[in-house]
């Protein structure tokens, strides 16, 4: 692992693996707000309480953290990562919410006899699901966007094929929040990793959780809208 400010040691080390100048935050700022979007959206019986809970709560949380941090992801606080997880939680109760109770609403038959509204309201839960894992993985993994641009862990969560193939890759890459998209809309249409590895127990545990929550939500609105349109 290479010094700070050894300029030669830090030219034969991957940016991954090295400190950084920390990535933008606005990639993930928008799946924020686009996740609230949907939640104020949807249909009152697929959330969690009034429809503009969630996205009050979360904007403000949302609010502070760009406040705080406002260009580039590279500072480290305790409060602030407490507030980022705060956020992830929220997010992450608002889409099992609605997943659950779409469910429930498919399994006892009190879902619209609607096959649009259904599949456009399956789809919004869908769409949640995977910008809610891919703020998960990029909040996580090794520490979260400001540990990772200190380099402070220095072995991965996601074996991305970058890493496996630095010959071919840029050596100023390192994993971003469309990197963490991608995982994670692969994982909910694959059901299963393609070509990121999760590497610790806890990435595989969620990639786990993830591909049955997707699993489950489109078998079930495809076959109820299926039998709507029967």
């Amino acid at each position: 692992m290479s010094t700070p400010g050894n300029d030669a040691d830090d030219d034969e080390v991957p940016a991954w693996a090295r400190r950084t100048a920390g990535e933008s935050r606005w990639a993930a700022t928008a799946a924020v707000v686009g996740i609230l979007v949907v939640q104020y959206f949807l249909p009152e019986e697929f959330s969690a309480g009034p429809s503009w809970i969630v996205p009050t709560i979360g904007l403000a949380l949302l609010v502070v953290l760009v406040i705080a941090n406002p260009v580039r992801l590279d500072r480290e606080e305790v409060r602030l990562r407490r507030f980022s997880l705060l956020l992830m939680a929220l997010l992450g109760f608002g889409m099992v919410w609605s997943v659950a109770h779409l469910v429930r609403s498919l399994i006892n038959g009190s879902a619209a006899n609607d096959a649009a509204g259904l599949l456009s309201s399956g789809g919004a839960v869908w769409l949640s699901n995977v910008l809610v894992f891919a703020l998960w993985y990029w909040d996580l993994d090794r520490g979260g966007p400001a540990a990772r641009a200190q380099a402070r862990k220095p072995y991965p969560d996601f074996l991305w094929v970058q890493m496996q193939n630095p010959d071919l890759t840029d050596p100023d890459w390192e994993p971003e929040f469309p990197d963490y998209l991608y995982l994670s809309f692969t994982n909910a249409t694959a059901f299963s990793p393609t070509d990121v590895m999760p590497m610790t127990r806890w990435a595989k545990l969620l990639m786990m959780v993830q591909s049955a929550i997707s699993l489950v939500t489109v078998s079930l609105v495809v076959a109820r809208a299926v039998n709507v349109l029967k």
